[in-house]
């Protein structure tokens, strides 16, 4: 389940060639691409380290309590 920026929460699943590549935990900050026909659902397309959020956060991609 993860909470998204537009205030929607959707069932994810990871990505085939993310599966063995990287874990996902609960606090992690992840891109989502919704499903076109089922909009209650997504694909988690990329996950950011923490490094990486901070600089969205500064460049205000994401807000800043989204990323914690």
């Amino acid at each position: 389940m993860v909470q998204c920026t537009d205030g929607k929460v959707r069932l994810c699943r990871i990505r085939g060639k993310m599966k063995r590549r990287m874990w996902i935990r609960d606090s992690d900050t992840v891109l989502v691409a919704p499903w076109d026909f089922d909009n209650k659902k997504a694909d988690i397309v990329w996950r950011y380290i923490r490094a990486h959020v901070e600089w969205l956060e500064m460049n205000n991609y994401v807000p800043v309590s989204l990323g914690r």
